[in-house]
């Protein structure tokens, strides 16, 4: 019975993450408030890009504040070519919070613009319930990832493993900088129980 509040909570929260996502991206644009572009990856790979990845490190928001380590993402194709995203993470008490929600890209198949939704899919038809989901960063093997959106309120580093190649994540850090972020505002995710 706890599980399934938690679950619903967690529903809530995503839900409203997609809400605010949205609104703070406003139309479809790839303007900031300061006017400059967010660029995202050239192309994008779907069936590689799919299986798990690891949180490294996001910007904090309070969707994710009952979320202490282990947060982590799977991706898997579904029929007609959907997307299904499972997040899941484990809390300060040691429960595991899980929700499960779909992605579609947006574009033609090779787009690195995906939007999300954690919503019922009933709900489905409201834009307001998807959020955008941008893939800005990418190496060449598909093993470290940054994603965020047009309003760069909320950022996300990924990784195919629990530890992440400091060389690596400081060049991929550098180049977030260049891309507008304030990357001091990340926080590192502990993942197996100990820290990135």
């Amino acid at each position: 019975m706890k599980t399934r509040l938690i679950r619903r909570a967690f529903c809530l929260s995503a839900l409203c993450l997609c809400t605010l996502s949205a609104r703070a991206s406003g139309p479809a644009t790839d303007k900031t408030d300061a006017g400059t572009d967010l660029n995202t990856i050239a192309t994008l790979d779907v069936p590689r890009y799919m299986g798990s990845w690891y949180e490294i490190a996001k910007f904090p928001n309070w969707f994710q504040r009952k979320c202490s380590s282990d947060t982590r993402a799977d991706y898997s194709l579904q029929p007609e070519g959907k997307l299904q995203v499972t997040n899941r993470c484990k809390q300060a008490n040691g429960e595991i919070s899980e929700v499960i929600g779909a992605a579609r890209q947006v574009g033609p198949a090779n787009s690195p613009k995906l939007k999300v939704r954690f919503a019922p899919a009933w709900l489905s038809f409201i834009p307001a319930v998807w959020g955008n989901y941008w893939i800005i960063d990418l190496d060449a093997d598909y093993q470290l990832a940054a994603i965020s959106e047009p309003s760069r309120q909320y950022l996300w580093v990924l990784s195919r493993t629990p530890q992440v190649n400091q060389q690596a994540y400081a060049a991929l850090l550098e180049r977030l900088n260049k891309q507008g972020f304030d990357v001091r505002k990340l926080e590192t995710t502990p993942q197996g129980g100990a820290q990135n």
